[in-house]
């Protein structure tokens, strides 16, 4: 989809896989892109339906997070299309993790027991459940790789007032817990995953996408203990599937490196991958939707006009 350009916009903004559109210094207008990006690299390719998926899981999710802390979301006019309250961000992400995985399993098993400030029981093996979630935040980067930081760091260079940071921590417990009680209901856990906060008027707000799985890492709950007792990996539900393509290829976004052919037939498996995860995380069957550039436009400046822009 080519680039928009709305009668009140106030700035535009091109992310790896978002399009995001600043009207009138007031409101965003957030468009999910087809793009994908792995190793913090743009794929060739755009992969169809992608950003309908990530779309429509984000605003399921914040509609069913609202009663814990106001979100950024006004309405979602189209699949793809997210229109919301302009916040002042956090310059910190809040990653909360359940379970040994990922960034925290190599840290674990490279011999370290600390991840950002947070102390690591001993005795656990790859994909155990932690006795409570911990809270293991980053720094927000533009360009590159987040870094881990400790929320002692957080507070003591001034990144977050101490009150303030500790009201995202109550929030991003909440929702996890939230998360984790739908995830089980769909017969999934939701392992870990990250959410951005701002704030508007005062007031802290739940920002961008939440629990998708470009966001968030899902098992599935049938077998997990099974397979732990077992020691075998356990059945994921994550962009993760792409990565490891991508390394079976011989590409981990290091210089010199070239992206594998991405063939038709490449393209369509993610795609179909991406549905897949849609219907597990929502419970519900994906409706395929293709909107005309025009049509876009004009449902998008319907929806600004009831805003008063």
């Amino acid at each position: 989809m080519s680039t928009f350009n709305f009668s009140k916009q106030t700035n535009f903004y091109k992310g790896k896989v978002r399009d995001v559109y600043t009207i009138a210094d007031k409101y965003m207008v957030m468009q999910v892109s087809d793009r994908i990006s792995a190793f913090d690299v743009v794929l060739p390719r755009p992969i169809p339906y992608k950003g309908q998926v990530l779309n429509q899981i984000a605003a399921q999710f914040l509609n069913a997070t609202k009663d814990i802390v106001p979100n950024w979301m006004i309405s979602s006019p189209l699949p793809n299309i997210t229109i919301g309250h302009k916040c002042e961000t956090y310059p910190v992400e809040m990653v909360v993790r359940g379970f040994l995985t990922g960034h925290a399993w190599r840290t674990y098993k490279s011999g370290k027991r600390e991840l950002c400030g947070v102390a690591l029981p001993e005795g656990m093996k790859e994909n155990d459940r932690f006795p409570t979630p911990i809270i293991t935040p980053t720094t927000k980067a533009h360009e590159g790789h987040d870094e881990d930081i400790s929320r002692e760091e957080i507070i003591s260079r001034g990144l977050v007032p101490k009150e303030e940071y500790e009201q995202l921590e109550k929030y991003t417990l909440a929702i996890y817990q939230r998360g984790q009680e739908i995830a089980k209901e769909r017969g999934l856990i939701l392992v870990d995953t990250k959410y951005e906060f701002g704030k508007r008027d005062g007031v802290i707000h739940l920002i961008d996408e939440i629990h998708t799985p470009d966001s968030s890492r899902y098992f599935y709950l049938e077998g997990y203990e099974e397979r732990q007792t077992k020691g075998e990996a356990q059945k994921q539900l994550s962009k993760e599937f792409v990565r490891e393509w991508l390394m079976a290829n011989g590409f981990q976004g290091k210089d010199g490196q070239q992206v594998p052919e991405m063939t038709d037939e490449v393209i369509k498996g993610i795609s179909e991958r991406y549905i897949e995860l849609y219907e597990n995380v929502t419970g519900k069957p994906f409706v395929k939707e293709d909107v005309s550039e025009a049509d876009a436009v004009k449902r998008i400046e319907e929806e600004l006009a009831k805003l008063g822009v």
